[in-house]
């Protein structure tokens, strides 16, 4: 297809660049995006077993935990995309899947707090109310303590 590029501008994030085109024949416009393509990274699962990194699984936790929030899929796209960028650039070939949740639990708590201890709920194996009460009280103490920084350990 013959087309010529109209303007070319980079994301907000710097992680790919938007071109507007338009067809030659038929002045059809369109825009493509281009991304560098990265060297695969795969992920080593608690069993030992390895698997490529799934963008679209992580959003799938972090939508499951956000279900009937006040939560955009815009927030949810950038939150998943800051976390593949970083786990791009943490590391080299392989990641644990314990710094992929640690990644998306962090990113969580600053996106909404229900979300937040519904993923940490899941990710921790919560068996008793006790554990969520626990979870619930510290990020009461961290909130009223410094409201802006209210980031909680996980331990």
């Amino acid at each position: 297809m013959d087309d010529k590029v109209l303007d070319s501008r980079m994301s907000k994030d710097g992680t790919c660049i938007r071109r507007r085109r338009e067809c030659l024949r038929c002045n059809y416009r369109y825009t493509t995006y281009e991304q560098i393509e990265r060297m695969e990274l795969r992920v080593l699962k608690r069993d030992n077993v390895h698997e490529a990194l799934n963008r679209e699984k992580i959003l799938r936790g972090m939508i499951k935990a956000c279900e009937k929030r006040p939560v955009s899929m815009d927030q949810l796209d950038i939150a998943v995309e800051e976390i593949v960028a970083d786990l791009h650039r943490d590391h080299q070939r392989e990641v644990p899947s314990s710094v992929i949740g640690m990644k998306v639990i962090e990113k969580l708590q600053t996106i909404d707090p229900v979300a937040y201890i519904r993923y940490v709920s899941v990710y921790r194996q919560f068996r008793t109310v006790d554990e969520f009460i626990d979870l619930v009280r510290r990020m009461e103490i961290k909130t009223v303590q410094d409201p802006l920084q209210a980031k909680l350990p996980l331990g």
